[in-house]
């Protein structure tokens, strides 16, 4: 807060400065801008169609988010105001200049443009015209190029020019988008924009089309693609069936399991025949005789020549029907076979005649049709399980065809999902590029309208520019001034207290012990009244008598004004007060006094002074290049300084600057008190740091600084009291 209010006390000291400056400023503006011409502000409308989706016949099924909108919005926005945009605009009014196209040339031509040949114009109309149709920009590296380029924005016809005057934004949260220019000329202004927005229109459209184009001619490839890949993977398919003549492996999978299935169940069928059957003819050879046996033999050795042949029969019979996977044709020829051989076997059992063997007959019978049945069993077993063997290698030679068709097939499934998805993606693609969404300029613009004169508003603006830049270069010196003006950055600089602070004062305004008690100025009022303080101060730090030693750091200090003053307080509360001379190389108080005692006497002669209540009596000296010690010895001078404090109550002594800190320091070694003076307005140097160090090392003797010099100081800038931190 200090700060801030020393900072406006700087500037109620320039206040002057700070009226003129703006004031001039102004008055130099007024006269700049009356001759500037008015402007005309035309305006024209876009429609994007990213918002109202109305227009389209196709729309996505994805809303966009509003982030992603606000994006292509601004992509818009920063495509129209690009310079190669601009550049379209800037060829088209320079060819309306160089074609002297009526109504179409707002400004005056240039002096280049003016100077230029027929023949030049119309090399510069064929250059810019093959620039505009091919969109490109002028190339500086090429002089003429160059030099077209700069008659361009001679004119004002430059993209810079133009991005000046052109704002483009978006309406709100709507569809569309809002361009102003503002030009000298109300046509042209309207052309501008017009322009802007066909050519812009146009290059949109342009690269709408030829990114679909694009687009659609990859999708296409990549699709074609796909879909080779996917017959070359079916021919590879097929080849190998073909070649491993492979119809359908499942189902020839199945149908050889369900044929293994089939045998391998009459396998088990005739494994138990051929058990039961060999115990059942086992139990019956058991209840025959070997006599009976013989008999029974010898008898029908005939009949049984027959049955063994048609056993043989039967028995390949039987291997053909299990090879030929049990075909009922040959089933049937089994069963006429099987026939006969029971006739035969009949025939046997009729031709018994009575004989040991007639009981038995029906065992016998049993026995027959049982070994014919086991014969049949056995080798069906054997027949059965060779066709196992060859449909199990049959199985087996599946195996790598199913592994190697799976990996075909599985190619075949992820070509075809690629495919698809290929497919569809181009069909999406075609269908919305058929049909694609171009800007539109649904709101011409027209002549524009004058604008509200802005002429005030730079002259008023030029005012507070020069103010504020006058509040900062203030700002600025007042941050690099360290110069000491108030109270408390004495204190906090010296890290000692201040007892007061003295106004500034015409030397001769009376600053004498007469003129302090005649003069009714106003500073001088204040000035006592700032001494009385600084005499409150003091008096109450030691009782009388007392010696008070006055010093500064350098000579210009007014030690003497401060002094005299300060004798005057203490003169008025009845007080007998003594003031010697002691500056022998700058005797101001002698001067100011020229009848007084003169020290040197008073020291060397031991004369008496007599002393009253509330007067004041002077002690100069005769002036030169000495020093305390050098009129007398220490101790005669303590006892005249003794002699003296049973005559007065307060001394006060004015001693020389610290500049010439041997002869200051004499004197302070026989003071009671020691009082610094210091001029506001000065800053404290590295040389005055080491007599500051001095001063402190005073400790108690030193009763602290008094500012002199000052300008009126706001309460909170002079507040006296101990140093602070800042």
């Amino acid at each position: 807060m200090t700060e801030f209010l020393q900072f406006l006390r700087l500037l109620r000291r320039n206040k002057i400065t700070l009226i003129l400056v703006p004031l001039i400023t102004v008055i130099f503006s007024y006269f700049l801008v009356k001759r500037l011409p008015d402007t005309y502000e035309s305006r024209a409308r876009i429609a994007t169609g990213l918002v109202d989706k109305t227009d389209q016949v196709v729309t996505r099924a994805k809303d966009e988010q509003d982030g992603q909108i606000a994006r292509k919005f601004e992509s818009l926005i920063q495509r129209m105001l690009l310079k190669r945009t601009l550049d379209q605009i800037s060829y088209r009014l320079i060819l309306n200049d160089l074609k002297a196209v009526k109504d179409s040339s707002w400004r005056e031509p240039s002096k280049e443009l003016q100077s230029l040949s027929a023949a030049e114009k119309n090399k510069g109309i064929a250059l810019i015209t093959r620039k505009h149709k091919a969109r490109e920009e002028l190339s500086l590296w090429k002089p003429e190029e160059a030099k077209w380029n700069k008659i361009i924005k001679d004119m004002g016809y430059g993209s810079e020019s133009l991005r000046e005057k052109l704002a483009i934004y978006r309406t709100g949260g709507s569809d569309y988008i809002d361009i102003q220019f503002e030009a000298e000329d109300p046509d042209l202004a309207a052309y501008v924009i017009n322009t802007l927005s066909q050519e812009f229109i146009a290059d949109n459209s342009s690269r709408i089309v030829g990114n679909n184009k694009k687009t659609i001619d990859f999708l296409q490839n990549f699709m074609l693609s796909k879909m080779q890949a996917l017959n070359e993977r079916m021919n590879t398919l097929k080849n190998y069936k073909i070649q491993n003549r492979v119809l359908n492996l499942n189902e020839q999978a199945k149908s050889i399991y369900g044929q293994m299935a089939d045998y391998e169940t009459k396998r088990e069928m005739a494994q138990k025949d051929i058990i039961a059957f060999g115990a059942a003819i086992h139990n019956i050879d058991n209840k025959f005789n070997p006599a009976d046996r013989k008999y029974f033999e010898s008898a029908l050795t005939e009949i049984n020549q027959s049955i063994i042949s048609s056993k043989r029969d039967l028995r390949n019979l039987n291997e053909r029907y299990i090879l030929s996977n049990f075909n009922p044709r040959l089933k049937f020829s089994l069963d006429s076979l099987k026939n006969k051989l029971t006739e035969q076997i009949d025939d046997a059992s009729d031709r018994y005649i009575y004989s040991p063997m007639a009981v038995k007959q029906d065992l016998v019978t049993q026995k027959m049709t049982m070994e014919i049945s086991l014969e049949l069993a056995k080798n069906s077993v054997a027949s059965i399980q060779g066709e196992l063997n060859r449909l199990n290698r049959k199985f087996d030679g599946l195996v790598p065809n199913e592994a190697k068709i799976q990996e075909y097939e599985t190619g075949i499934d992820i070509a075809s999902k690629e495919y698809i998805e290929a497919l569809q993606r181009y069909n999406e693609a075609s269908l919305e590029f058929s049909f694609p969404v171009y800007l539109r300029l649904i709101e011409r613009a027209m002549p524009g309208e004058v604008q509200a004169s802005k002429k005030m508003v730079l002259v008023i603006l030029s005012g507070v520019i020069s103010f504020t830049f006058c509040l900062l270069i203030f700002f600025v010196l007042f941050y690099l001034d360290k110069s000491i003006r108030y109270p408390l950055q004495l204190a906090n600089a010296t890290e000692r207290p201040v007892l007061g602070y003295l106004n500034a004062v015409d030397k001769q305004s009376g600053m004498s012990l007469s003129g302090m008690n005649s003069s009714n100025d106003k500073s001088i009022r204040l000035y006592k009244n700032l001494v009385r303080s600084i005499r409150y101060e003091l008096d109450n730090e030691l009782d009388d008598p007392k010696i008070i030693a006055i010093t500064s750091l350098t000579h210009a200090a007014e030690k003497t004004s401060f002094v005299v003053a300060l004798a005057w307080a203490f003169s008025k509360i009845n007080k007998t007060v003594l003031i010697i001379d002691g500056n022998f190389g700058q005797s101001d108080i002698t001067a100011l006094n020229p009848g007084s005692e003169l020290l040197e006497s008073y020291i060397t002669k031991s004369n008496v002074l007599e002393a009253a209540p509330g007067q004041i009596s002077i002690l100069g000296n005769k002036g030169g290049d000495v020093s305390l010690l050098e009129l007398a010895d220490e101790k005669l001078i303590r006892e005249r300084l003794q002699v003296l404090k049973t005559a007065f109550d307060i001394i006060l002594i004015e001693t020389d600057s610290l500049t010439a800190m041997n002869k200051a320091k004499e004197w302070v070694t026989f003071a009671d008190r020691v009082v610094a003076v210091f001029s506001a307005g000065r800053s404290i140097s590295e040389e005055d740091q080491s007599k500051i160090q001095y001063l402190n090392h005073l400790e108690d003797k030193f009763s602290g600084w008094v500012l002199t010099n000052t300008d009126d100081i706001p309460e909170q800038a002079g507040k006296i009291g101990k140093p602070v931190e800042v």
